[in-house]
């Protein structure tokens, strides 16, 4: 499986037409499954169950996503993980809830390297973390399947502004914050030590018919 590590910000229009060619050559059999690590600039997407009245501040520019779910910010300071899967391959029987299952495990034992504790909750997507405060969503989920191919995924929120989010509802959850592992912790996590985590964690979380992992820029 390839690994591909983005330096600079990615156009989310980019990403996505990426991300759309990827899968159309993994249909066809003239590439392999792909984990695509990137930041974009700041912006709003929207997914297929997305609200008109989500959407409080259009301060950043907004796209249709074609994934599931609501809206999402990205911006600098997020780690994006595009996961591109081929399930007939890597599952006995193709399964999305458990390919969901796996994203969200993926995330838990990556952001645990940093002792933060991720957690999932019932009726609420993505990963949780509790604090003083109450909970806080950490991490975003948010998928689009084809021929049983995935892409869209993860984003993980390192050190991005959090003001930034209160220009929509994220994910359609109006009673919940968003943090960070910055905020969390007070430290400075480069993009490179979550990166080394992920890789960490991919081995034991997608091990059903996976032949291992090789890094390529």
């Amino acid at each position: 499986m390839e690994i591909k590590t983005s330096t600079d910000l990615v156009a989310y229009p980019d990403a996505l037409r990426f991300m759309e060619d990827r899968v159309a050559a993994i249909h066809t059999g003239t590439a392999g499954d792909l984990v695509w690590l990137l930041e974009h600039p700041a912006l709003y997407t929207a997914g297929t169950s997305a609200k008109a009245s989500d959407l409080l501040d259009a301060r950043f520019p907004v796209f249709d996503a074609g994934r599931g779910g609501e809206y999402t910010y990205h911006g600098p300071g997020q780690r994006v993980g595009y996961v591109m899967l081929d399930l007939k391959k890597r599952q006995q029987v193709p399964d999305l809830k458990k390919y969901i299952w796996q994203l969200e495990e993926w995330v838990i034992r990556a952001i645990a390297t940093f002792g933060v504790k991720g957690e999932r909750r019932e009726g609420r997507v993505g990963i949780w973390v509790v604090t003083p405060a109450g909970e806080s969503k950490i991490a975003a989920i948010g998928v689009r399947i084809r021929h049983w191919i995935t892409y869209h995924g993860v984003s993980i929120n390192v050190d991005p502004d959090l003001s930034h989010f209160t220009g929509i509802v994220p994910c359609g959850i109006r009673d919940y914050g968003v943090t960070s592992l910055k905020a969390l912790t007070g430290a400075d996590v480069p993009m490179e030590a979550l990166d080394k985590a992920l890789l960490d964690a991919w081995d034991s979380v997608f091990s059903l018919a996976d032949s291992g992992i090789n890094s390529a820029a």
